[in-house]
């Protein structure tokens, strides 16, 4: 049976996560950290990675949360960790990291305990860095629990401080021409809070980049637009397509997006590529993480899948390297 949330949470409840944000915010770094960073051509960065939480299809609890790793710049999956967790904490507008990132966080925590020598050197939110309400997305949120550069990347332009996508707004998308034409986000309060690109020479629809943590708002724009080989940077992109395919090889249903008001659709497989190129990702296997404890009502959930009896601990996932 399908299974919901539970609804919006107490005020006191929201209050916290305001005050959470504010603390985490003052961590959060806006300026190239890495020397790879100010390379031209990103000399020294040899691993990217992509996170992604798709759900089971009518059910806002059951979910897929996927970390991978791709070699750059070849863009190659070389790992792979999926699980399936329950997200009991509602989803409230300008607090999904509260919902998503303690799985993700804990994902990154295990590859880096198991396989140090994959963790990668930056990662791929899809979502908003410091475009958001208050500064403090769920890829800045990400990058400062992970202590990793960070990019949020947003298919949906989020209207904040005076942003809309008005006429003027869609006449600016118009004159992009090329992959990797871009203009700045500029609010109303006179700061640039991220960039509209246009990742693909092909790709209509530009993406909206902003900074999560520990890299600047020009290489994460240089550096989305050298991992797409397709609109959506590969390593979301993979990361979405693996989750999916996860769900519908483990529970046999079909995997679906979460509802975000603030966020487009997740985007389905691309079209073929114009230069022929395979769409088809070889997936493999990850073992079915049976339990997770909520980390808005702290209570065990319902396992997603057959198993025997209850499980009361947060079993690590299995870690697939490929």
């Amino acid at each position: 049976m399908a299974r919901k949330a539970a609804g919006r949470p107490p005020e006191e409840t929201l209050s916290l996560w305001k005050r959470e944000q504010a603390l985490l915010k003052t961590l959060v770094v806006d300026r190239d950290t890495e020397a790879w960073q100010r390379d031209p051509a990103f000399s020294g960065l040899q691993r990217v990675g992509g996170v992604d939480v798709s759900f089971v299809k009518g059910d806002s609890v059951s979910a897929c949360a996927s970390l991978v790793v791709l070699s750059y710049p070849e863009l190659e999956v070389m790992y792979e960790d999926c699980r399936m967790v329950s997200l009991t904490a509602p989803y409230v507008s300008g607090f999904l990291a509260f919902r998503e990132v303690p799985f993700l966080v804990d994902a990154v925590q295990q590859l880096r305990e198991k396989e140090p020598r994959l963790m990668p050197q930056v990662l791929f939110v899809d979502g908003n860095g410091v475009l958001h309400h208050r500064g403090f997305g769920v890829a800045c949120h990400l990058g400062v629990l992970t202590d990793l550069p960070c990019i949020g990347v947003a298919k949906k332009l989020l209207q904040v401080d005076g942003l809309e996508n008005n006429a003027l707004h869609k006449e600016k998308i118009r004159l992009l021409k090329g992959g990797g034409d871009s203009f700045p986000l500029m609010g109303g309060s006179g700061t640039v809070l991220g960039m509209a690109l246009k990742s693909h020479d092909h790709s209509t629809k530009p993406l909206y980049v902003s900074v999560g943590h520990k890299m600047s708002l020009e290489a994460a724009v240089r550096l989305t637009h050298g991992c797409c080989k397709f609109r959506i940077p590969e390593p979301v992109r993979q990361a979405d397509i693996r989750s999916r395919d996860y769900i519908r090889r483990t529970l046999g249903v079909q995997g679906a997006p979460a509802l975000r008001p603030e966020r487009s659709k997740k985007a389905q497989r691309p079209k073929a590529c114009p230069q022929g190129a395979s769409e088809e990702p070889a997936v493999s296997c990850c073992v079915i993480n049976c339990s997770v404890k909520s980390t808005w009502q702290r209570t065990e959930p319902t396992c997603p899948s057959p198993c025997e009896g209850a499980i009361l601990e947060v079993h690590p996932p299995a870690l697939a390297v490929i």
